[in-house]
């Protein structure tokens, strides 16, 4: 466990480095940018590692995994929704998450708001958008994305915090450009205080940070390769 401690420690190490000279770059600073550690498949003590070296944010993708590792998490840890979610899930979620990234229909937005409704508290989310139009990946059409927030916005449970995507990972940069320029736009015309551009991930956060991220979502750049042989 001390090996992978550590490892965890020079991962975090060379992150913060790497996301403070793309800011650096691009006139921004690193604070601006907050890192979201993605726990799939990952043991909850390395999890609590990185919560420990001040990574607080947890990004969790599978409902049935979050609910088998939560009681094990650092309390201290704030955990936001990445995954897929389906609307028959959203019940075992709407308490414990302070932010869920994945909406990406007007009908998974209503169950959350109905949700977050008896549960009394307003639940932040990002709208997802699927910037490249791949068939394999859940988000919404660009073209569809400002009937999504206007129907969002209008529910009094739900806050419309910014938008989230997975971009293709051919010709990334490019996608990653069009989603800043479509976080502005929608920003700007949908007059929402809308801070969060949640994109950028092992491969391209670095990119994706002078693209105005705010928030990128590392696993397996901070814990290693996964073993998707574990449920």
């Amino acid at each position: 466990m001390t090996d992978a401690l550590s490892y965890v420690n020079e991962n975090l190490a060379a992150i913060r480095e790497n996301i403070a000279e793309a800011a650096d770059k691009c006139g921004r600073r690193a604070e601006e940018i907050r890192i979201m550690a993605v726990t799939k498949t990952v043991a909850p003590e390395t999890v609590n590692r990185a919560v420990e070296l001040g990574v607080t944010l947890l990004g969790e993708n599978r409902v049935q995994e979050f609910l088998s590792k939560q009681e094990a998490y650092d309390s201290s840890a704030e955990i936001h929704f990445i995954g897929h979610l389906q609307t028959n899930k959203v019940k075992y979620i709407i308490e414990p998450m302070t932010m869920i990234q994945s909406v990406d229909s007007i009908k998974l937005a209503q169950e959350i708001n109905r949700l977050a409704s008896a549960h009394n508290k307003v639940m932040d989310i990002l709208c997802e958008v699927n910037i490249g139009g791949e068939e394999s990946k859940s988000g919404i059409a660009p073209d569809s994305l400002a009937e999504l927030i206007e129907a969002a916005a209008s529910m009094e449970n739900l806050r419309v915090r910014g938008l989230m995507t997975i971009p293709p990972p051919a010709s990334g940069d490019i996608f990653l450009g069009r989603m800043e320029e479509l976080f502005h736009k929608v920003r700007n015309s949908a007059g929402l205080s809308m801070d969060v551009l949640s994109m950028g991930m092992t491969h391209d956060y670095a990119d994706a940070v002078k693209h105005g991220s705010t928030l990128v979502r590392i696993g397996t750049g901070l814990f290693g390769a996964r073993d998707y042989s574990k449920k």
